[in-house]
């Protein structure tokens, strides 16, 4: 026998073998498995994508400028708030600005501030760049007591060199 028709004998007892292997139960037991693989990796890609949709990234003002965000970008900026930069305009209207120490982004903000928001204190706000550079917030967060400060406003401003201990 020459090793062609050797060949041919092993694949035709091979595929016997599969097929008396694969009955229906098996073969339907196997799509299901596929089935509930592919659902599976279909559902794990739909929460991935909606949590993606939901991060809001925190920005120090330094971090504004150096990476460089697109108008319109949701996210969160935080650092200080800077003194004698707040303005009281028309009705709920607010504007003031945030800064790290080596940047300032001016934010605008329509609504009512924190009871504990000042002048010099940490600060963190909710919203987008606008196209002239100022931060629009929809939300603004102030500090919690007098010693509490954001973890992501502490960071920015230990980076930028005007953290102290105590502060």
């Amino acid at each position: 026998m020459d090793i062609v028709a050797r060949h041919r004998a092993i694949w035709a007892k091979n595929d016997i073998a599969l097929e008396s292997a694969m009955n229906p139960k098996k073969r339907r037991r196997l799509l299901f498995a596929l089935a509930i693989l592919v659902a599976a990796g279909g559902g794990t890609a739909l929460v991935l994508t909606a949590l993606s949709d939901n991060v809001l990234y925190f920005y120090s003002p330094s971090d504004v400028f150096a990476k460089h965000v697109a108008p319109g970008t949701h996210f969160r900026i935080g650092g200080l708030v800077e003194p004698k930069s707040l303005q009281h305009g028309r009705g709920a209207d607010v504007r003031f600005v945030v800064t790290d120490g080596r940047r300032k982004v001016p934010v605008e903000f329509k609504g009512v501030l924190p009871a504990l928001f000042r002048e010099g204190q940490g600060v963190v706000a909710l919203g987008a760049l606008e196209n002239g550079g100022t931060f629009a917030a929809s939300e603004v967060l102030a500090k919690h007591d007098e010693r509490y400060m954001p973890p992501e406003v502490v960071d920015a401003l230990k980076r930028s060199g005007r953290w102290k201990e105590g502060q």
